[in-house]
């Protein structure tokens, strides 16, 4: 018997005739014997039907239960299996291919297992039959073996951060399983001392609802399982099963970035996997039949700053509403941090691809656009009434504050609705579209490792749509990540492709004209007059800070969403509060990350 191990390749889908057309021409084309009942053996082999193939053997059940096992084993039912030749009087031999492994079927094979087997025929009372022999169908495959298919890997990679600290590792865990024999009062006192939530009764409620099968109740990290192991072990129904997971080095930080850095490192891992075919005694060690050593994966280098991305969420951990920060690295792309409080993250991941009008933060974008078509320049002195009906739509400012007539970076740093609304008036329909799209406003990113959404600017074709526009409500929607992009846009004058993965930027659907370095340069001014003399004073202390604050409406316009989009030097960043009420609790959130 001669095995062989193939390289990996991609395996072609045939059609079902081929089958029959192989083994047609391995066989006779006549009743001779073996050929026949060889051919017909390989042939529902291939087909992965174990009991047709049983059937063609001198011990039907014994050679059902080998089959069925070596199916299960290797994970298939779906060998290449072709008649190699036959030999003197009764013998032949079979050639079987085995591709394996979890894409086998799909974009590639994790392993190709091929070798020559020889079996023999026997005319019986119930005609010919196979002789059965294990080793009919593997190399050394006895009826005190088992043959099975395992991925190897060399050593686990790692996800760092920026600097190249550990950020996620593969740890052990210990998942704490109940039966339905195990006492709900029993073990959630054991339990609560890590988890205090869990309850009897909640315990009772997930057995109930899992019917007669097994409940985790719990997945322990070794620091937290040790001081509970022995009593836990103790219990009846209750069993204690060891796993690998990839987890973030700190247990606190928690963000939505990590289930893509996840699959970005399962995919390292899958393609540096090797694989093992084992022969296993019943009392035994396995031994390796064929296989391929798996080599080391390559650890993922991230953007993420990890004192930056803790100084985030110890931002938004105390607000009561969902909140969130998204901050991103101008010059490169690099996304730095991205934090979610606990009511954030039971709305999903909303920093990345939740969409919401960003109110006035959206006056950055109006703003430049009325730069950019020469209709004012900041010191254009225009009114800021308190109330203005434009085009039958009638705009307050907050309050219905009156400025009077002040100059437009005035009426910007301040975050007068009437003053920017009658400036989208008199813009093209399509001009507040462009203008967003150059801040990277309404572009798709496809970015390695990051699943994003930035948001919508429809072309405004009435003048009553570009009045809604120009204050960030209407049809402008748009997520934090998107708004971080804008302020970003805002300091480096074109949008930065995003990325989280070092090296690996995404890919843009289309691109746009860099903005003017004049008018960019005279937005960021006025955002730094926003800091000191504006709406977002109570930050005056931080240095080179710019910014612009949001308040805005949603629903019936009875609630507000608090925004704050900013920058400072090479880190741009937006922060969102949902049902704030005010761009306030933005604004705080914000001081407590740069002052952290």
């Amino acid at each position: 018997m001669i095995e062989r191990v193939r390289p990996l390749r991609r395996r072609m889908v045939l059609p079902t005739l081929t089958v029959a057309a192989v083994v047609v021409a391995g066989c006779s084309s006549g009743p001779d014997q073996p050929d026949t009942v060889a051919g017909q053996f390989a042939e529902a082999l291939e087909a992965g039907d174990a009991q047709t193939a049983a059937d063609l053997t001198t011990d039907p059940a014994a050679a059902a239960a080998v089959i069925g096992g070596l199916f299960e084993g290797l994970g298939s039912d779906s060998p290449d299996v072709t008649l190699g030749g036959t030999g003197d009087g009764d013998t032949f031999e079979l050639d079987v291919v085995w591709r394996l492994g979890p894409d086998a079927d799909a974009a590639g094979d994790s392993g190709e297992w091929s070798y020559r087997t020889a079996g023999s025929a026997v005319d019986g009372d119930a005609g010919w039959r196979i002789r059965w022999d294990p080793a009919v169908l593997a190399p050394g495959l006895t009826a005190d073996t088992s043959l099975r298919y395992v991925r190897t890997q060399g050593v686990p990679a790692s996800v760092l951060d920026r600097s190249g600290q550990p950020l996620m590792e593969q740890r052990v865990v210990t998942l704490v399983n109940l039966d339905a024999t195990a006492d709900p009062a029993a073990v959630a006192p054991v339990l609560a001392t890590v988890v205090p939530s869990i309850t009897a009764e909640s315990l009772a409620a997930d057995l109930a609802a899992a019917g007669s099968g097994p409940v985790t109740a719990l997945t322990l990290r070794d620091e937290d399982l040790a001081p509970v192991e022995a009593r836990l072990l103790a219990l009846p129904g209750v069993s204690l099963v060891a796993q690998t997971r990839l987890l973030t080095v700190d247990r606190a930080l928690a963000s939505p970035v990590w289930s893509g850095l996840a699959e970005r490192w399962q995919d390292g891992q899958d393609a540096a996997a090797g694989w093992a075919v084992q022969s296993v005694e019943s009392d035994g060690p396995a031994r390796r039949v064929a296989g391929v050593d798996g080599s080391d994966a390559p650890d993922v280098r991230t953007t993420i700053d990890l004192g930056l991305q803790a100084r985030a969420e110890a931002a938004v951990a105390p607000v009561s509403q969902p909140a969130v920060v998204v901050a991103v690295e101008p010059s490169t792309g690099a996304v730095r941090a991205v934090a979610q409080n606990a009511a954030a993250d039971a709305e999903g991941p909303v920093a990345l691809t939740g969409l919401y009008p960003p109110g006035s933060t959206f006056k950055t974008v109006t703003t430049w656009a009325a730069l950019q078509a020469g209709v004012a320049d900041p010191d254009t002195v225009l009114p800021c009434p308190g109330v203005a009906t434009i085009e039958d739509r009638t705009i307050p400012n907050d309050d219905s504050f009156d400025l009077g007539a002040v100059p437009l970076h005035t009426a910007f740093a301040r975050s007068c609705n009437t003053t920017m609304a009658r400036l989208a008036v008199g813009l093209p329909a399509d001009a507040l579209t462009d203008a967003a799209a150059q801040f990277g406003l309404g572009i798709d990113y496809v970015t390695p490792g990051l699943v994003t959404v930035t948001g919508s600017v429809p072309v405004t074709e009435s003048a009553a749509q570009r009045v809604e526009s120009a204050i960030g409500q209407g049809t402008v929607t748009a997520s934090p990540f998107g708004m971080a992009m804008v302020a970003a846009s805002i300091v480096r004058g074109s949008p930065p492709l995003p990325m989280i993965v070092q090296s690996e930027p995404a890919t843009a659907d289309r691109t746009v004209d860099a903005a003017s370095e004049t008018t960019t340069a005279a937005l960021r001014t006025m955002m730094r007059e926003t800091v000191t003399d504006g709406t977002a004073t109570a930050l005056r202390d931080i240095p080179e800070l710019i910014g612009k604050t949001g308040t805005a409406e949603y629903g019936d316009n009875s609630g507000a969403h608090g925004w704050f989009i900013a920058a400072q030097n090479d880190l741009a960043f937006a922060v969102f509060v949902a049902g704030a009420g005010s761009s306030a609790p933005a604004v705080e959130v914000a001081g407590r990350m740069l002052r952290g």
